[in-house]
């Protein structure tokens, strides 16, 4: 069961293009050393059914590598400023 802050803050990342933490922002670049080195006990735990979510459940362009996952915030920053990042 992934816990719920970690639920929230998936959200907040997929909906408003908040950055996660460390432990998620690992997960997201695809980066397990740091995911395992990161987690909390609750979220080691459940480490499979989180990726599994993020592999399933929020878009392929926002995640699998530090340039998709800052490319997907900085992105929000433009749509604020209401300009073009191309």
């Amino acid at each position: 069961m992934i816990p719920e802050r970690t639920l929230a803050s998936l959200e907040r990342y997929v909906q408003d293009r908040v950055p996660p933490g460390g432990f998620l922002l690992a997960v997201l670049t695809n980066d397990l050393l740091g995911a395992v080195s990161r987690a909390d006990k609750e979220n080691l735990a459940a480490l499979p059914e989180i990726v599994s979510y993020v592999y399933h459940e929020i878009p392929g362009n926002c995640w699998g590598s530090k340039d998709a996952v800052w490319q997907w915030c900085e992105d929000r920053f433009y749509e604020k400023l209401g300009e073009s990042n191309e």
